[in-house]
């Protein structure tokens, strides 16, 4: 024991006098080795300020953090199945677009007066029920196309590439059986609308316009985030996920049943991309049947960036892809429609195990 006292404050003087001794270039590249997610990002935001009027680079960012906090809402779910289970599900994008078409159909049908009236809390009556509505019904399908699609690929991704797709023409096709084949408007809630003026007097950022529905996303994504890690890292149910994906022998010997710990993960999974949905909907006001696809591109590109599996790269990823999204269309509109896969294609080309190399989470 005193052994270990004496070593403890020896050991921390010695790193300590390491890194005063290290030159600004050697502390650089441990960021970029150890750090390279912090890195990258730093690195974006302090160009694109050396370009862009600061108050136009802070409306700019708020907004890409925004779009990046939508974007991880849509991919953390097929991060979470591919990283705890090993399943490539393509048919992602089809639970995305069921879950903006459940929620839209709360929000422009069935709660429309509580959504268009100008009290928050009034509003919030048809927000809340719209989001936990889209979840559910992504969660119950998705809790269906396990039993019959992703179970008895288990293990195979080849198989699994084959069979989600299909299932995915499946599921775009009863989208339109359902709710028609032609695009549905939706109005945001009254209090997602507009934006505010931040007051004149505050020092640098005071006069910028913020929009409201981009802040609400940022909250929102924040939230999920914290939310996926604690459950993952502190809770009883994330231990055995994760012992599990390690070793599902040993889960099942302790008497756990493995598959449905498995099974609620895609669950959580599917119902994570029916939220995104909804939020994208709302974001766009406007709902096609292939909504969903359409983002997939966007989807895959911030899995493979933040790193196969890994929920922390994933939001990294997705920041990095609304930020760069916004500051190249803002600098040169034409190239905004490659940024994301050039992003992509540089970091790889960097790291070709993504920023934070973790294949289970």
């Amino acid at each position: 024991m005193t052994e270990e006292t004496t070593a403890m404050p020896l050991s921390e003087t010695g790193s300590g006098s390491e890194r005063e001794r290290r030159s600004p270039i050697e502390w650089l590249r441990d960021q970029r080795e150890h750090r390279a997610h912090l890195f990258l990002l730093a690195i974006m935001l302090l160009a694109s300020i050396a370009v862009i009027d600061f108050r136009t680079w802070l409306v700019l960012t708020i907004s890409g953090v925004a779009m990046g906090a939508v974007l991880f809402l849509m991919a953390s779910g097929m991060t979470l199945t591919f990283g705890l289970m090993s399943v490539l599900n393509l048919a992602h994008g089809a639970f995305i677009s069921l879950g903006a078409f459940a929620g839209g159909t709360v929000l422009a049908f069935w709660l429309d007066g509580f959504a268009s009236s100008p009290s928050f809390l009034t509003n919030l009556v048809a927000i809340i029920p719209a989001l936990l509505f889209a979840a559910f019904i992504a969660g119950v399908v998705g809790l269906v196309f396990e039993k019959l699609v992703i179970k008895p690929v288990y293990g195979d991704h080849l198989k699994q590439i084959l069979v989600t797709v299909g299932g995915s023409i499946i599921l775009m096709q009863l989208i339109e059986v359902i709710w028609g084949p032609n695009e549905i408007p939706v109005t945001r809630p009254e209090a997602l609308q507009g934006a505010f003026l931040v007051p004149e007097a505050l020092p640098l950022i005071g006069g910028i316009v913020l929009e409201k529905y981009r802040l609400v996303a940022v909250i929102l994504g924040l939230a999920i985030y914290a939310g996926m890690l604690w459950i993952i890292d502190r809770t009883r149910i994330g231990i055995l996920i994760r012992a599990g994906v390690e070793s599902r022998e040993m889960v099942e010997i302790q008497g756990y049943r493995i598959h449905l710990l498995f099974l609620g993960v895609f669950i959580a999974g599917s119902a994570l991309a029916g939220l995104g949905g909804v939020m994208w909907g709302m974001y766009k006001e406007l709902l096609t049947p292939h909504m969903g696809d359409e983002m997939m591109i966007s989807v895959i590109v911030v899995i493979i960036l933040g790193g196969l599996g890994s929920i922390r790269g994933c939001f990294y990823g997705a920041l990095l892809v609304g930020l760069i999204n916004l500051y190249i269309g803002f600098v040169e509109p034409r190239l905004a429609a490659v940024a994301t896969v050039g992003l992509m294609v540089g970091v790889l080309m960097w790291r070709p195990q993504g920023l934070i190399p973790v294949i289970k989470v």
